[in-house]
């Protein structure tokens, strides 16, 4: 069975439901989804899904530990992850709760799509389904242009492991990839574990964590990585970060030079600024009212009606924003 899975809290309450929305008003509402716990503050993202029956809140308890215990021994033989976790006011293990997306292997899926709470779907994704006939992991996004955060590019063991041609076109950001389940069963673990403890591990770049093992995972596993960005004709290529400011909305769709996105990520706004648009504060971000339009697809009559100009919101670029302009998103 195919579906549609993503990462979510109470945090995210008001994206997860625009999300949830898109995927509806794309894919239909009998297309399977599942959300995969990023903590235990699930209160409220419970009573969303409980109210659709094609939407599951996955709970295997033992999927989840395996998980989670491999992750962090992965992290505990890193030479320098704890150091610069401390030195970022991280202490833990940093943002574990973005690992918990790779509990779709193990999930209901036999293949999926999994996409960030932070993103829409503006089209239809079976194309995306039947490449994973011929490949292991589809992608479509541009974080090739900017391996540095995904490995750590200083590292001279990187292109022994993996040559630079891979490095070129392979690696990918974790927000938004389609895979198939039971591609990591335990063997398979412990072996990539056993090349990281054997020296790879100091290739894996701690600062974005889920991302670096994942794209390790599939990498070292010598899965097949097919990149749409890379591979699509030039002229009906998108771009789907919220840092390009030329996309233009058509009725609930985006438009990039004439063709529709794929999806949309709101990636590096806060989710917070969601919250609080949300409850009324007229705060601008972009492609705001593309995503008020999903969240408020099935209930018109509670989104905000603001006054007067938006707000704008002017903080300075944080990371994400700037490596999306590096890498021309």
């Amino acid at each position: 069975m195919k579906g549609i899975c993503t990462l979510a809290n109470d945090r995210v309450y008001d994206q997860l439901i625009a999300l949830l929305n898109s995927i509806e008003a794309t894919m239909g509402k009998d297309f399977p989804i599942c959300v995969y716990p990023y903590d235990d503050q699930i209160t409220a993202i419970s009573t969303v899904i409980a109210k659709r029956p094609q939407v599951q809140l996955y709970s295997d308890a033992l999927v989840m530990a395996e998980w989670d215990n491999y992750i962090k021994a992965i992290w505990d033989i890193h030479p320098n992850a704890r150091q610069r976790w401390l030195q970022a006011g991280s202490t833990g293990y940093h943002r574990l709760g973005t690992h918990h997306r790779y509990y779709a292997f193990d999930g209901p899926f036999s293949s999926f799509l999994y996409m960030d709470a932070d993103t829409l779907l503006l089209s239809p994704v079976d194309s995306i389904f039947a490449l994973l006939e011929q490949h292991n992991c589809i992608v479509y996004d541009f974080q090739y242009k900017d391996p540095s955060h995904v490995y750590q590019v200083d590292s001279p063991r990187l292109t022994s492991i993996f040559a630079s041609n891979r490095l070129k076109k392979e690696i990918f950001c974790s927000g938004f990839y389609a895979s198939k389940g039971n591609l990591f069963p335990p063997s398979q673990r412990e072996w990539l574990f056993n090349q990281l403890q054997a020296g790879d591990i100091e290739i894996l770049y701690p600062m974005a964590p889920d991302q670096t093992i994942l794209n390790y995972l599939m990498m070292k596993s010598n899965y097949s990585i097919y990149n749409l960005a890379l591979n699509l004709p030039t002229q009906v290529k998108t771009g789907n970060s919220v840092t390009s400011s030329h996309f233009v909305q058509k009725d609930m769709l985006l438009y990039d030079h004439g063709h529709p996105l794929t999806y949309l990520h709101y990636i590096g706004v806060p989710s917070q600024l969601f919250t609080r648009v949300c409850r009324g504060e007229n705060l601008d971000f972009p492609y705001r009212e593309i995503f008020l339009s999903y969240r408020y697809l099935y209930e018109p009559e509670n989104k905000p009606k603001f006054q007067g100009k938006a707000k704008p919101y002017n903080q300075p670029p944080n990371l994400w924003q700037r490596i999306s302009r590096k890498i021309g998103l």
